[in-house]
């Protein structure tokens, strides 16, 4: 294994745990805390997801520039996961994410409301993330 593969699979793992843990756990957990109100946790979900969205992006980018490295050793299915995970993390946190801000900014966050498309929508990005980074790390695993 070259080093370029070995930094790509820890990307993907470390990214995997991470939304994992944030999407899935932290973001429905924080709202049954004692005294955290519906505004406090949606403001709280909007530094969090952009804060996850940043490091995503720098970990999608480490694993395009070390499949770029090893681009002659890549095989179609790892090509297609990295372009596939890039281009969901683009529809989340570029499209889908910034209209739920815009719509929280004009709304107001207030409790009983119910909860949009939009949050669907990113809701099944994020699931769909989950299985890209999960297929990717293991057909790098398998390489």
């Amino acid at each position: 294994m070259t080093a370029a593969a070995g930094v790509q699979i820890a990307a993907v793992f470390v990214w995997l745990g991470m939304v994992a843990a944030i999407s899935f756990l932290e973001a429905p957990l924080k709202f049954r805390a004692p005294g955290i109100t519906v505004p406090l946790g949606v403001g709280i979900g909007r530094l969090v997801f952009r804060a996850l969205n940043i490091v995503e992006a720098v970990l999608w980018l480490v694993i395009l520039a070390a499949l770029l490295l090893r681009l002659a050793d890549a095989s179609v299915a790892q090509i297609v996961l990295v372009v596939a995970v890039g281009v969901d993390l683009g529809l989340g946190a570029l499209l889908v994410r910034p209209l739920m801000d815009r719509k929280v900014l004009a709304e107001g966050a207030a409790s009983g409301v119910p909860r949009t498309v939009l949050h669907g929508g990113y809701i099944g990005l994020e699931v769909v993330k989950l299985g890209l980074l999960a297929a990717l790390g293991v057909v790098l695993l398998a390489a």
